[in-house]
């Protein structure tokens, strides 16, 4: 573990002095306003580059040829049903990508709305699976000041830069706006959920303006943390000697980004809440049958700050009120008419007219005296709708109903509550921030990563059952894809270990509490098929001592609904595993209870197969979508939970990372939090997905062998025979799997898994061990001898969850040590990060796309190997790389973006990607919790003893009764003195 003096490596450190005038941060110095000292920071005035995206070789191309033509059919037909494929190379975005992105707005699963670090709003993601990451111009934030007696006066949006448009002579539109802030002397302060921007003295040199952005992001509160909102507490700072009057604006334009404000039919309402707060709801009615959407806009009036609102204007000339009248209005009063509040709903707009709102806060600000004025951006969309499936209640909902005017209840108790929200949020940070021992670069962007779970594209919802019956859309969609349907599910006999299938017409999530048993009532069939009669199949132990069934994610008492978040917004789908795998550190140490329901979601589908003949685009083979037996690779896209596998690129089923990887994760999950009810109930799967495994030991040595494709995460990347990443994976599964049986009184299925680790780690050494490393393969290609930098996966995730290293320590550490030598020394110094694939000789591995690509996930995920092995210094020098490359002003500006990885020259493929949250995985390598530090651990070097009392498990009791656990405890994680 982590020692007092470990960090030696540059620091990145950013004080904020160097960005805003000390004595104005002393001025702001009260009430959370002035940004922490340990933020990322960004002068507004700073350029925006466009990002450089990642292409492929002419080699690669001419490999890639016959998948890129059934790809491009495959986008065409998924088009022409009014659908977009997972995954689509071919389509770019019109608003090219910049390094101009900040801290996203609102909670987990309810939409999102992101923010760029110079203001504007942008990236709506508010449809699921759906991204328009073009700006919203007219929402922004401006500024109006006039000095007592008249003498000076000042009006600017507070956003600097140009956009479309600006300029034009007798614009009745937002051009005709003060847009004359230069940013020079103002700054954007990040450390998510939050961020601060600074306007230093602009445009009123004697006013000091500090910007607070919070969102309820909070660890372990799982029901503010479901909310759709944003909070904007501006404090005021007169450092004149005249009194100010000071009017700060807030507009909003009905829509939910592209051109949606165009469609028509969107209606806005003023409203007058309770405690002060006034506003205006902007009710949208969104295209393709979508949910309707409700904006509130709203601001919080007290004894000194007086509230108007402007229900409705327009940004053309035939507009009622233009965006022109509204800027006169308020350089000339600095408010609106009061009577405006009383005004009722506008008319609906017509199609090709912007309906935009605006809310306005004005005070009085003495000489040298100080005021805080708080607006608040609430959204409320609480159906989710998948094109090929049901519609659902998202989280929220619970606690505020099904109404889009619950946006008003949301944007109220913001405005109340944000001061308790960020009470918790401090209390959550505060540890690691003042850990003087963490460089200051990794505690920023440790926290500024997790802006993936609200930006990354998230949907949470209540329960698991849809908001409405689509029984309907189901049997159409079924006539349309003219498919035949089977999934069967398993179920256990806990007396004898057989496994009976039953045959049903419909996804995993047909299963019911009472196990895996099914409601007829339930389930929304797809299509006709005829039910298989029920077979036994024989299990291959002996017996089974472990309760053979599984539960619904959540029972009553502990009920977190069901979370959603995308593998990244450029590929579509949902939960992603091979990458979840990475990224599920920081679900586990912040929301653990969402970490639960997720691997029950794939112990289900562990169970369940979907019949249905999918073509694979790689090699344009035909299977079926879901085997049982295999993990599958996602949840899915257009039908979460029914319609699993959305990837086609290759057949998953044949994959050998998936399954270790759900196998390691449970067992990390089980260790950490102690939870033998989630341990009986994912138990079943775990046993089915090693057994499923044993198809691809060919040689019975014990050790699972590739295929001679890209069977695994790396689906461009070649492997032969044994492997190093995906035979590290299995050693530790058959590792893991044995405690877990262990310590739920499987016995007979824990020496079954002790003796092959033995078998298969034997032959593991032998074939890739040269000495120094691993070998990437058993093969004879030109990269079998290639240095991987995640060939101890395994390795990570076993000193992860408190079991003994696979091998032993000079050999772990004499891998990382070539993998820091060339993987990451090599490569520009150590400034970007591990490259994936590196030759002996010291030049990159060009062999595919992807093994001379960065992965920021994996680079992290590396450096907790690293700190596991008590090689803290090569630790963060190697993460460090991610943060050069990624987050500093010298890099490439995937900040708030980045990227699932980068080649040496610095081209991005795929931006806003989940894998690089791995970097809590270092927080959980240098702060593990108790449950694993004190868990027993088993020793694998003598037989495997269990006391009497729990080599069975009484049928009636199930495993959670069992309290006792192996009576093998040594003086770390690593080892055992037994």
């Amino acid at each position: 573990m982590v020692s007092g003096n470990i960090f030696h490596c540059r620091k990145h450190s950013w004080p904020p002095e160097e960005y805003i005038n000390r004595t104005t941060l002393h001025l702001l110095d009260f009430d959370s306003a002035a940004p922490p000292e340990q933020a990322w920071r960004r002068r507004l005035n700073s350029h925006a580059n466009i990002l450089k995206e990642f292409s492929v070789t002419f080699t690669e191309a001419i490999k890639m040829i016959r998948l890129g033509i059934r790809l491009w059919s495959y986008i065409r037909e998924e088009a022409s049903q009014g659908r977009k494929a997972p995954i689509d190379p071919f389509t770019r975005e019109t608003c090219k990508p910049s390094a101009s992105q900040g801290v996203p707005l609102g909670g987990m699963g309810s939409g999102s709305i992101s923010r760029g670090f110079r203001g504007e709003f942008r990236h709506w993601q508010i449809v699921p699976g759906t991204c328009d990451a073009s700006p919203i111009m007219a929402n922004q934030f401006s500024i109006f000041i006039s000095r007592e007696g008249g003498n000076k006066k000042y009006a600017s949006v507070l956003a600097p830069g140009q956009h479309e448009g600006l300029g034009k002579s007798g614009d009745q539109g937002i051009s005709s706006w003060g847009w004359n802030l230069s940013g020079q002397h103002s700054t954007y302060h990040a450390l998510f959920p939050r961020a601060w921007t600074i306007y230093d003295g602009e445009p009123d040199p004697e006013l000091k303006v500090s910007c607070r952005q919070i969102s309820p992001f909070i660890p372990h509160n799982y029901r503010d943390s479901s909310l759709p909102t944003a909070v904007f507490v501006y404090t005021l700072v007169n450092t004149g000697k005249e009194r100010a009057k000071v009017s700060l604006l807030f507009t909003w334009a009905n829509s939910i980004g592209g051109i949606s404000h165009l469609s028509g039919d969107h209606v806005n309402e003023p409203f007058i809440g309770e405690d002060g707060v006034s506003g205006v709801l902007l009710h949208h009615k969104t295209a393709k049958e979508n949910p309707p959407v409700t904006f509130a806009i709203a601001a919080c009036e007290t004894q000194n700050v007086s509230v108007t609102v402007l229900p409705s204007f327009g940004l053309s000339e035939g507009s009622h009120i233009t965006a022109k009248d509204m800027w006169g209005k308020m350089v000339q009063d600095g408010q609106f008419d009061r009577e405006n509040c009383y005004s009722g709903r506008s008319m609906p707009s017509s199609p090709g007219e912007t309906l935009c709102a605006a809310v306005s806060a004005s005070a009085w600000v003495e000489p040298h005296g100080k005021c805080t004025v708080a607006f608040a951006l609430a959204w409320s969309s609480p159906k989710v709708k998948f094109l090929k499936g049901s519609s659902y209640h998202r989280r929220y909902t619970k606690y505020y109903g099904t109404s889009e005017r619950a946006a008003l209840n949301i944007v109220h108790d913001a405005l109340t509550n944000y001061k308790q929200w960020e009470e918790e949020i401090e209390k959550w940070q505060s540890p690691i921030l003042r850990d003087d021992r963490l460089p200051e670069w990794y505690k920023f962007t440790l926290f500024n990563e997790l802006y993936f779970l609200v930006a990354g594209g998230t949907v949470w919802i209540d329960s698991s059952l849809p908001a409405t019956s689509s029984k309907n859309s189901l049997h159409q969609s079924a006539a349309v894809e003219n498919t035949n349907v089977n999934v069967t599910v398993a179920k256990g006999n806990s007396r004898r270990g057989a496994a009976v299938e039953n045959s049903v017409t419909d996804g995993y999530d047909a299963i019911s509490r009472k196990g895996l048993e099914y409601d007829e009532e339930e389930i929304h069939t797809r299509n006709t098929c005829e039910e298989k009669p029920v077979i036994p199949q024989e299990s291959n132990s002996h017996h089974s001592i472990h309760k053979d069934t599984l539960k619904d994610p959540q029972d009553e008492t502990d009920d977190v609904g069901r979370f959603l978040y995308l593998e990244g917004v450029e590929y579509i789908m949902w939960c992603t595993y091979d990458v979840h795998f990475y990224a599920s550190f920081a679900l586990l140490e912040l929301f653990p209870k969402i970490e639960l329901s997720i691997q029950r979601e794939f112990a289900k589908a562990v169970l369940s197969e979907d019949g249905r003949r999918v073509k694979f685009l790689a090699e344009g083979n035909w299977g079926i979508r879901k085997v049982r037996g295999a993990v599958p690779h996602d949840l899915g896209t257009h039908d979460p939970w029914h319609e699993m596998n959305a990837y086609n690129i290759h057949d998953t089923s044949q994959w050998k990372d998936l399954n270790p990887k759900f196998v390691l994760q449970v067992y990390r999950d089980f260790a950490a939090t102690r939870d033998f009810s989630f341990g009986a109930d994912v138990w079943p799967a775990v046993r089915a997905a090693m057994e499923y495994m044993e198809q691809f030991d060919r040689d019975s040595d014990g050790l699972i062998e590739n295929d001679g494709f890209p069977d695994q995460t790396y689906d461009t990347w070649t492997v032969h025979g044994i492997s190093a990443y995906c035979g590290c994976l299995w050693l530790a599964a058959l590792q893991a799997a044995a405690a877990m049986a262990l310590q739920l009184g499987d016995k007979p299925f824990a020496e079954k898994c002790k003796s092959k680790f033995f078998k298969a780690k034997l032959v593991f050494e032998e074939k890739l061990w040269n000495g120094s490393y691993f070998n990437y393969d058993s093969g004879s290609s030109s990269n079998s001898k290639s240095i991987q930098a995640d060939q101890l996966a395994g390795q990570w995730y076993t000193a992860s969850s408190g079991l003994p290293s696979l091998f032993d320590d000079y050999k772990i550490k004499s891998s990382l040590h070539k993998i820091y030598d060339f993987n990451v020394m090599k490569v520009k110094g150590g400034k970007m990060g591990a490259v994936n694939g590196m030759h002996p000789n010291g030049k990159v591995d060009e062999s595919c796309m992807q093994s001379r690509e960065i992965w920021t996930g994996v680079t992290y995920g590396v450096a907790a190997t690293m700190i596991l092995s008590g090689m803290e210094e090569q630790a963060f020098t190697t993460a460090e790389g991610i943060f050069t490359a990624g987050w500093s002003e010298e890099g490439y500006g995937y900040w708030f973006q980045t990227p699932e990885g980068w080649t040496i020259d610095g081209h991005f493929r795929s931006l806003i990607y989940m894998r690089p949250l791995a970097i809590w995985g270092m927080q959980w390598a240098l702060s593990m919790p108790r449950a694993i530090l004190d868990a027993p651990t088993i020793n694998f070097m003598e037989r495997i003893h269990v006391s009497p009392h729990n080599a069975r498990l009484p049928h009636e009791t199930g495993v959670r009764k069992i309290a006792t656990k192996a009576k093998c405890f040594g003086n770390s994680v690593f080892h055992c003195s037994c």
